[in-house]
């Protein structure tokens, strides 16, 4: 019989494990990486036109070679103008769960995000905003899942024959905290852009699990971030996104474009638009995507087609994503609409 203080010590050590090959190393991330920004880096909250925005992702991820890695996220952006010039505040949050492996480990995180916007000029979208962004993190795992020695009978596992041994903890929960900076702007009030650079995990987050405290059980991570949104003759635009990742020694580069053409316009809203391109995430997936606007409304969808060395396992199948969002000004006395400009992109 496997003592109780050994069983700790390797529930412990699987959650850890089983952490750090998605954590440790790096983040999860999405294909669709831009429809999240506060996960890229919360100073690119509330660079958007509009007062709300609100944002959801799934993402189903390596079913083709095992349990799959399921990923929900949400957010929700609100801008409020403060002072006297074009000076806004965006308020909101980050929720996500992630899910993965046989014993179903999940993790949940609810991170509120403030950034405030400083307007640096008077004649253009100009702006550097600062950000902080923090809350608790929790994950678990299924333990009904878990193929005990004891239950193993002739040399085969009887899941009918119960373990003696005793499960004590199933999850454990830390705080994480995110900081950030950004500059975006404008040429000529069409061609927007937006860099940034941000620094994720930096109270170092420290678990308490059976075993006592495990520090450094998140490395910091730094990202850089860059967006241009730029019209293309009299119906076109280019929307282009790039990610640089570093964290725990390794590197990590997303980026693309998609070009969208006006599929029907109107008098005094924004025109309905289809997009379509690709992204890539070096060294691991090519990502067709293809997304449409239409009124205050967007949807994406992409598909991952895997060009790691797991493609031999995977037959080139990575996981398929799925984005919508909305934003809009409320007629409100505070709305950004009221403002000479506000943020857009």
């Amino acid at each position: 019989m496997i003592k109780q203080s050994t069983l700790r010590m390797l529930v412990a050590w699987c959650l850890l494990l089983l952490c750090s090959n998605r954590v440790a190393a790096q983040d999860y991330t999405f294909s669709q990486f831009y429809e999240q920004p506060l996960l890229r880096n919360p100073a690119l909250a509330g660079i958007f036109t509009g007062d709300i925005r609100l944002s959801l992702a799934h993402r189903d991820q390596w079913g083709s070679v095992t349990v799959p890695y399921r990923t929900t996220s949400f957010s929700a952006e609100y801008k409020i103008p403060v002072g006297t010039k074009d000076d806004i505040v965006t308020v909101g949050t980050q929720m996500s769960i992630d899910g993965a492996g046989d014993l179903r480990l999940r993790r949940t995180q609810i991170l509120p995000v403030v950034n405030f916007h400083k307007a640096l000029s008077e004649n253009s979208d100009t702006y550097l905003s600062a950000a902080f962004m923090g809350g608790p993190v929790s994950s678990q795992f299924d333990p009904s899942q878990m193929k005990m020695g004891d239950q193993f009978r002739g040399g085969s596992f009887d899941p009918s024959n119960p373990s003696s041994q005793p499960i004590t903890a199933t999850g454990y929960s830390y705080w994480d905290m995110a900081t950030g900076l950004s500059f975006s702007s404008a040429f000529s009030n069409k061609t927007r852009f937006y860099v940034a650079v941000g620094l994720s995990h930096f109270n170092n987050p420290t678990i308490t699990s059976v075993t006592g405290n495990v520090e450094n059980f998140l490395r910091p991570r730094w990202s850089f971030n860059l967006g241009v949104n730029a019209p293309s003759g009299e119906s076109g635009h280019v929307i282009a996104f790039v990610d640089y990742f570093a964290q725990n020694g390794g590197r990590q580069v997303l980026g693309g474009a998609l070009y969208g053409v006006n599929i029907r316009e109107y008098d005094n809203n924004e025109p309905d638009i289809m997009y379509i391109g690709s992204f890539l995430r070096w060294g691991d997936a090519a990502i067709p995507t293809v997304k449409l606007e239409f009124a205050h409304f967007s949807i994406g969808v992409s598909y991952d087609i895997n060009i790691s060395k797991l493609k031999v396992a995977s037959n080139l199948r990575g996981g398929l994503e799925l984005t919508a969002s909305y934003r809009d000004f409320l007629k409100i006395r505070s709305s950004t609409l009221d403002k000479v400009r506000c943020i857009r992109f």
